[in-house]
């Protein structure tokens, strides 16, 4: 395979995520990154011709089976994209011949995934080749896929094949059996339907798809192997032609319908044409996004990551099924086996419970059709009531594995306690639960479900928790928190905390129902043995349970013992690829002050609408303090990032919270854990909805309503949302304040300017290289340290430097530059992309997105053959150099030509220089600047950072902002 363009990152508009080249290291990553779904099923980014090593995948709600005695797990679904496109005999194939262009897309705000690429088969034959796929939102049945194929320099014959594999790979287990298999003649196009069964669990699958060639005489021929239904179609197309190759699929399961192979045969048939079926799936996006988005104005990356996010939410949860919940990885890969975790109800719920009231019906009614499953739990446990599991799939019961399974026949096994000990999903899910209630008003759901939940999980707190009569005190012992870093331990906080919170809802819905739906509460007391006894003494629990907490320091015990173990430094094991725990490992983690995920701080964020903690920002300050430092956010947990960027924005610390957020909003766009290929990090998504929503939008709900206190980034000119309250449409346009708005300077600046050396590449060695031999044949003292004398000074201010006191004629100090610049130029000539320092094109790829206007103010006379070798002409909008001006650097000149080629004030402007002369350069001119390198030497700038990794627009903002720029 030969790749004709460099490689580069992702590319962001408001609305669309593109992909500009194929890189064959980055393909199971971005088949999870292009997933498309419409909450009943997903389908992975998989190639339609496939590729080596590829994971293609279509997951469906609710489709679990078993492998024996292991686990039980979603079953991969028969693929319905194969779509092999051959060319007189050569097939199409991104490993094979050459690619001169590749662009993938996916479409946020219509759900559509789509592909051009232009390829030269190793003959030398060049097809232009344009995909589309979608699920449909309209018809969650309907499955849509379309390609064009245009000849470019050659006439010929297409051969297009397109199959439903029956027998599909779920990480190595097959758990499908086929039942029977056919074909279709439907007018002028051709189709098959597949009829296949789980193994263990029995669910039937039925998919139909119908194959149309559009814009030439097209023969087709079906065979139906077993396990392999394929339709062959083949056709002539002359150098020009645009064919299109339409395919259109339905599928039903078991689950849905008596008979899943009439339906989806049925439909098939009574479907109207491919683009009328895009159309109506348009439409309802449109619908979907009317009440779900968020609008961002002054930060590109940070709207389409957050939209991202929320596309994914979208996607992932049943709009019509109320047996099924959304796994932790979603229905976009393998990760988790797609068992659901207090993910859904903690993290997603929210979302849905805001802006789409009836999914988030369907997500809690979910959990009480597993309560049988929870009740199995609790009493195989020893416990009375309902408990429910870690890990669920269909049934509710337990299904977390009991050890963990290695590849390495070597690996020590590694119970994993967390299906035993770790038991606040329960009261997890009575916190849902209650809050659905609260900001719907769905007295009727309460009255016949989520009471029944609230009721039955509390009785499994009355008989979990312990009386210890020597404290005189209930405790809960032997439990992991949130933070899973620490096993068995006693009376963690938020767990207790959490339970208590349980019993006084418990009493609070129990006392709701006698009055408002006496016969209901005498059925629910009937049924779950419920006597006014045991009401009681949850008040007492409520009363005497034990909550670790130092009334001195104001801080919370995350357990009873934390404080005593050995604390941690995290800043030492920087820099690092690993959680904590691989690092130090399990007993050793155990050991030591070192959380993987919030606990307290998440019971504080989980707490903060409760009027239990009068103090509560006081509260929250001093535990952030002392929890954040030690909380491994990089590489812990994923859950961590957007719940310490709700909390750090609430605090008012906008530039600590914009890093988490942004940590969390591109987990799977950057791949940034480097377990993407698993499948989107569902909870994570439903955090930064939260952490926009709850933290910089500042939402508190009250009984008349949410209200904003917004604490937006200082780019963020607007944030726009909904949210529905007890029916009502509640829309939040929020801005800057006055007085935000007149402190922050660095809301104002809408320009950089960068110089070259030093900042975006390293010409510095080039530069010295060459006064070096011109010194050397001058007989000039010259060496490094007089080198850096240099930087950032012209080149007639450098000779003088290098010539001193020696009489020199000016026509021997014009030769002298003359030469100089001749070695210089001569050694420049091997620059490449290669060159720019880390981090630089990343950033200037992000100004560009968010609007930023880009120069380069440099005082060499070589700047732009420079970017034009560095690749970055397109990234400039305007170029300053040694020819631009008379008067060099220290004077304001450069940077004053290139604010008036950008347009632009100088206030408006900041320059990011490496150099004094060129810090003091702009601070003459009035703009805000940048150092990059010491202190010692650029000090004088408003900002000082050692490099340009990892640096984000809106923290520079930020941190402008902070340090009230020297204008």
């Amino acid at each position: 395979m030969k790749i004709l363009e460099d490689s580069r990152d992702l590319i962001y508009t408001d609305w669309t995520l593109s992909e500009a080249n194929f890189d064959p290291e980055h393909l199971a990553a971005r088949e999870t990154v292009f997933t498309i779904g419409n909450g009943c099923l997903g389908t992975r980014g998989s190639f339609e011709e496939g590729f080596p090593e590829a994971l293609p995948a279509t997951l469906i709600h609710g489709v679990y089976d078993d492998v024996p005695v292991i686990y039980t797990e979603l079953a991969n679904c028969p693929d319905w994209l194969s779509l092999m496109i051959s060319v007189d005999g050569e097939r199409f194939r991104l490993d094979r011949g050459e690619i001169l262009h590749y662009e993938r897309q996916l479409d946020l705000h219509h759900g559509l995934l789509s592909r051009s690429v232009r390829w030269r088969s190793p003959t030398g034959k060049t097809l232009d080749l344009k995909f589309e796929r979608f699920a449909s939102l309209d018809d969650h049945h309907v499955l849509g896929l379309c390609c064009q194929i245009t000849p470019i320099d050659f006439s010929g014959t297409i051969e297009v094949q397109s199959s439903l594999n029956g027998y599909p790979d779920t990480q190595g287990f097959n758990h499908w059996e086929q039942i029977d298999s056919g074909q279709i003649e439907q007018g002028t196009g051709r189709g098959v339907w597949l009829q296949v069964r789980t193994r263990r669990s029995h669910i039937d699958l039925s998919m139909a798809f119908k194959l149309a060639v559009i814009g030439a005489d097209a023969s087709f021929q079906v065979t139906n192997a077993r396990g392999d239904s394929t339709v062959l179609s083949v056709f002539s197309a002359i150098a020009g032609q645009t064919i299109s190759i339409e395919k259109v699929a339905t599928v039903f399961t078991s689950q849905d319908v008596e008979i899943p192979l009439q339906a989806a045969q049925d439909k098939l048939a009574n479907l109207p044409a491919y683009r009328v079926l895009l159309d109506a799936h348009r439409r309802a996006w449109d619908a979907v996004w009317e009440h779900s988005d968020i609008e961002i104005e002054g930060d590109r990356t940070a709207q389409l990551a957050v939209r991202y996010n929320i596309f994914q939410l979208l996607i992932s949860a049943s709009s019509h099924n109320d047996r099924v919940s959304v796994p932790a990885k979603t229905l976009s890969g393998f990760g988790y086996r797609g068992h659901i975790f207090w993910d859904t109800e903690i993290f997603i719920l929210p979302f849905f419970t805001f802006t789409q009231p009836a999914i988030a019906r369907n997500l809690l009614t979910y959990r009480y059709h597993t309560l049988e499953g929870a009740r199995r739990k609790a009493a195989h446990s020893g416990y009375k009531g309902a408990m429910f599991a870690w890990e669920s799939a269909t049934t509710g019961d337990e299904v977390t594995p009991q050890t963990s399974i290695s590849t390495d026949p070597y690996a020590e096994v590694v119970r994993i306690w967390c299906r035993d000990r770790e038991i606040h999903l329960s009261a997890d899910i009575a916190l849902a639960v209650w809050h659905y209630w609260q900001a719907t008003g769905d007295d009727n759901w309460l009255r016949d479900y989520g009471a029944e939940i609230i009721l039955d999980t509390a009785l499994f707190w009355m008989s979990r928790l312990e009386w210890h009569a020597e404290q005189e005190r209930y405790e809960l012992c032997g439990v992991i928190g949130a933070d899973e870093y620490h096993e068995r331990v006693n009376n963690n906080a938020f767990t207790n905390r959490m339970v208590q919170w349980h019993l006084e809802k418990a009493i609070a819905v129990y006392d709701w129902l006698q009055q408002t739906f006496p016969d209901r509460a005498t059925a629910l007391a009937q049924e779950l043995q419920l006597t006014a006894e045991q009401r009681r003494l949850w008040q007492t629990m409520i009363d005497k349970l034990y909550i670790p907490h130092d009334a001195e320091t104001g801080l919370i015990e995350q357990f009873e013992g934390f404080f005593k173990l050995q604390d941690i430094d995290l800043s030492k094991y920087e820099p690092r690829d690993r959680s904590m725990q691989a690092i130090l490992g399990i007993d050793a983690t155990n050991q030591r002050q070192v959380l993987k995920q919030p606990d307290v701080l998440m019971l504080l964020y989980l707490m903060r609408d409760t009027q239990a903690l009068p103090d509560y920002c006081n509260v929250l300050q001093k535990n952030w303090d002392y929890y954040a430092p030690r909380t491994d956010s990089t590489y812990g947990s994923s859950l961590t990032p957007a719940i310490h960027a709700s909390l750090a924005a609430n605090l008012g610390d906008v530039e600590e919270a914009y890093k988490h957020l942004m940590q969390a909003a591109m987990v799977d766009l950057d791949d940034n854990r480097g377990n993407t290929i698993d499948g989107i990090h569902g909870a994570s998504a439903g955090g930064v909805w939260q952490a926009v929503v709850f933290g910089f939008g500042g939402i508190q709900l009250k009984d008349s309503g949410p209200v904003a206190t917004p604490h937006l980034p200082p780019t963020w000119t607007r944030l726009k949302f909904k949210l529905n309250w007890r029916g009502t449409w509640h829309c939040f346009d929020l801005v800057p304040s006055q007085a935000h708005a007149t402190d922050a300077h660095a809301t104002d600046i809408q320009g950089f300017i960068f110089d070259l050396d030093g900042v975006l590449t390293d010409t510095a060695e080039f530069h010295y290289r060459a006064w070096q031999k011109l010194a050397d044949e001058e007989h000039l003292p010259f060496n490094r340290k007089a080198n850096e004398a240099l930087r950032g000074v012209a080149r007639r201010k450098s000779l003088m430097l290098i010539v001193g006191d020696r009489p020199y004629s000016e026509a021997q100090i014009q030769e002298m530059m003359e030469r100089k610049n001749r070695y210089y130029v001569a050694s420049i000539q091997s620059i490449t992309p290669q060159n720019l320092l880390p981090g630089a094109i990343a950033l200037l790829d992000e100004l560009r997105q968010a609007g930023m206007k880009i120069a380069i103010g440099s005082a060499s006379k070589n700047a732009k053959a420079v970017i034009e070798k560095l690749g970055i002409a397109a990234h400039v909008d305007a170029i300053a150099d040694g020819y631009s001006v008379d008067r060099p650097k220290p004077a304001p000149d450069i940077f004053l030509y290139a604010a008036t080629q950008l347009g632009l004030a100088p206030a408006h402007c900041v320059v990011v220089e490496d150099a004094p002369v060129g810090v003091a350069a702009a601070i003459a001119a009035g703009m805000g600047s940048i150092g990059i390198g010491s202190p010692s030497r650029v000090g004088a700038a408003n900002l000082v950072l050692p490099n340009l990794i990892g640096v984000h627009l809106t923290e520079l903002q930020t941190k402008l902002d902070h340090r009230a720029l020297k204008v």
